[in-house]
């Protein structure tokens, strides 16, 4: 009957007190058995864990938040969730984080520094610390998150912040040695974000490369790291088109050979194009792309264990202001697979750049003369 009192012998839901006295401990060795289980010897915290299921006890995070101060929650901040280049480094540290009892809290930031500060801002209170994969922050700004929450960047170092990166030197000296074995003598970057430390790193180590092996280079862009991004760098190499190219990413590669073909290009037979990061798909296109490869998932893994070895540290009141370090590096490896062939023996080259640097007819702007 609607108004009736709610009955009093109506079963309550079990607490985590309840749960300590079935068990026989301490309603603080529940709370470690659930928040934090690598701190409770295992056979106590699969008791806790028995007696809870028995009972139907299910911890209530939110609650457990106010009285540790902990959520048990680690951010992750992706530039572009729908770039497979973030794949593997998600489960890297998902798989770091679900070992040590913590969840993601997943951000897509959508390439913009002024939403990706907004966004953990707003994210921080929620979380015990943060992983930032290709952050397009300044320094300072991501100082300044990491004075409130332990943090760590991915493919940026900083000596007074976690970081990590993988050889990007390295893995550029490799794909123009590559190129210059197959006989091309110039070659094109394509460049993507200005505001991406990879990027900067690539042009700088394709330029000094270059220079030690006698080749020359040019860059063009910036251009969007997708897809879209690289069809987009189509006309501008084509006005001054070279055989060999190494694009930012294996994004950019893909939708540069995609226009490149639609052109009339023969890849490899008059373009070489390398990408970077061997994302997930880069060998299902035609031709199968070489790329340098970096090892994403581990790269995930190691930022994750990195912050959350910090954050144990600080929960035991050891942890000490991050010392001036160098970063963790991580290696690359070039897949060489079908985009990549010797240079081209033809008398004109470059002839199918006419029609591809020339806009279509659709496109062209036609000009309207004033009557009379």
């Amino acid at each position: 009957m609607d108004g009736t009192p709610e009955d009093p012998e109506q079963p309550r839901s079990p607490t985590i007190y309840d749960v300590a006295k079935v068990a026989g401990v301490a309603p603080s060795t529940v709370s470690r058995a659930f928040s934090r289980p690598g701190r409770v010897n295992a056979e106590t915290a699969a008791r806790v864990r028995g007696v809870a299921a028995t009972l139907g006890y299910r911890a209530n995070p939110m609650a457990r938040a106010l009285l540790t101060g902990r959520t048990s929650m680690l951010a992750v901040i992706v530039s572009d969730v729908t770039n497979p280049f973030f794949f593997e480094i998600i489960r890297g540290v998902e798989a770091a984080a679900a070992e040590a009892g913590y969840v993601l809290l997943l951000v897509d930031t959508h390439e913009s520094s002024s939403d990706e500060r907004a966004a953990i801002d707003r994210a921080i209170p929620m979380v015990d610390a943060i992983v930032l994969a290709s952050s397009r922050m300044s320094d300072n700004a991501i100082r300044m998150i990491a004075k409130q929450r332990p943090t760590v960047v991915l493919n940026r170092p900083m000596t007074d912040v976690l970081s990590v990166v993988s050889d990007n030197a390295g893995g550029m000296r490799s794909a123009v040695e590559h190129l210059r074995e197959l006989g091309h003598q110039v070659l094109t970057y394509v460049a993507g974000p200005e505001a991406s430390w990879a990027g900067g790193m690539r042009w700088r180590s394709i330029r000094e490369t270059a220079l030690q092996l006698d080749l020359r280079v040019h860059r063009i862009g910036p251009y969007a790291p997708t897809l879209a991004g690289g069809l987009a760098a189509v006309r501008e190499f084509a006005e001054s088109p070279t055989t060999g190219v190494v694009a930012y990413n294996d994004l950019m590669a893909i939708g540069l050979m995609r226009g490149l073909l639609h052109g009339g290009a023969r890849i490899p037979g008059d373009v070489s194009v390398i990408g970077f990061d061997n994302i997930f798909g880069s060998d299902f296109c035609s031709p199968p792309l070489t790329t340098v490869a970096a090892p994403l998932r581990a790269l995930g893994t190691v930022a994750a264990q990195m912050v959350l070895k910090h954050l144990a540290s600080e929960a035991r009141g050891s942890a000490r202001p991050i010392d001036p370090v160098r970063p963790a590096m991580l290696p690359t490896q070039l897949l060489v697979r079908g985009s990549t062939g010797p240079r081209s023996r033809r008398r004109h080259p470059h002839s199918w750049a006419t029609t591809t640097a020339s806009p279509e007819p659709a496109q062209r702007t036609v000009r309207q003369e004033p009557p009379g």
